[in-house]
């Protein structure tokens, strides 16, 4: 199809409805359940910047469903330290090898996710105020840059939060829509060209498929039951970038 192998457009394929059925689902885990399979057949940057173009179409549609769970007050400190480490994230990928960073990312999110599903309990951080919440939006943001995999810590850090799974939701979600556009501005000029803009555009049927099915997912979940699939989906993509 338009000069594509039909190996990669199924690569391509499987990626997009399998991301984006997990975001749909968790509000997070695009890009990393679908840079685990587009990595097989594209390189870092057209990976990343795919990422965050079809990322940003993906999270601008699932945003709007939640759009009255979202706090402007609660999520500012975040995009204000995303818009810092973001940069950085991207100066990391394109001067130096992330490899390492990704192992260390995937063994800490598998431990984490481990003992979140193992134990009865989850500590409950209530300190650090806005400056923490910065601090997390700093952090995702450099990994946002470094891969399109913003969601991952701020996630992880509204469960520590103890947030309900509306207002958890309510921040990372539009908190990835936006590291997702920082690193498309940043990464756009050298990492999308005519091919890619070509990849973008016969990943939408399936992105729209994955993210219809994935909201119909989270309608039906409860507290408890939304909390162990994040988990569930931190522990998966923890493996995937180990393995």
């Amino acid at each position: 199809m338009l000069g594509i192998p039909l190996a990669t457009l199924s690569i391509l394929w499987a990626g997009a409805f399998l991301g984006a059925l997990a975001a749909g689902g968790a509000g997070f885990a695009f890009a990393l359940a679908a840079s685990a399979i587009w990595l097989h057949a594209l390189d870092p940057i057209q990976t990343t910047a795919l990422i965050v173009a079809c990322g940003s179409i993906l999270h601008l549609t699932l945003v709007w469903p939640i759009r009255r769970s979202i706090d402007g007050v609660r999520l500012a400190p975040f995009l204000v330290g995303a818009l810092v480490g973001v940069p950085l994230g991207v100066l990391v990928l394109t001067a130096v090898n992330p490899a390492p960073l990704k192992l260390a990312l995937g063994l800490g999110m598998a431990a984490y996710a481990l003992y979140a599903l193992l134990a009865p309990r989850l500590p409950v951080i209530g300190g650090g105020g806005r400056w923490a919440n910065a601090g997390i939006g700093f952090v995702g943001g450099i990994l946002g840059g470094l891969g399109g995999y913003s969601g991952v810590v701020p996630t992880i850090w509204t469960q520590l939060r103890g947030w309900p799974k509306e207002v958890a939701r309510g921040v990372y979600q539009p908190f990835i829509l936006f590291a997702h556009v920082v690193t498309l501005a940043a990464v756009g000029v050298v990492g999308i060209d005519g091919r890619s803009w070509l990849l973008i555009i016969l990943a939408l049927p399936p992105l729209a498929i994955g993210a219809v099915l994935g909201l119909q997912i989270y309608g039906r979940l409860n507290e408890k039951a939304f909390k162990q699939m994040l988990s569930l989906m931190i522990l998966l993509s923890g493996l995937a970038l180990v393995f």
